[in-house]
């Protein structure tokens, strides 16, 4: 098992893993509230990432590589992912105007 320490380099190695044999490559997220740890782990049963952090401001980092693993799950391992982000905008729900019963 290696934990990689930069962040990027985890997700690109990870993108890789799981486009070079998506039926078996797995991605497990732990977080020990305890410790305050969290590590992410990518395998494919031959070659296994790690990455270990207690930074609380490495969720957001956590939240796209998510979306990005959405992706590629959901549409194939040959997806775009450069459109992939946090939070889309457009999914926001319309905020409530007034306060009370209708009149």
């Amino acid at each position: 098992m290696v934990y990689i320490t930069e962040w990027d380099k985890f997700v690109q190695r990870s993108i890789e893993l799981f486009r070079a044999d998506p039926e078996s490559t797995r991605y497990v997220m732990k977080y020990r509230h305890c410790d305050g740890k969290l590590v992410l782990k990518v395998t494919d049963n031959r070659e296994c990432l790690k990455y270990k952090t207690d930074q609380a401001q490495e969720a957001r980092k956590m939240e796209k590589l998510n979306n990005i693993f959405f992706a590629l799950m959901a549409r194939g391992p040959d997806v775009d992912i450069s459109e992939v982000t946090g939070k889309d905008q457009t999914d926001a729900q319309p905020t409530k105007k007034g306060r009370g019963r209708k009149q």
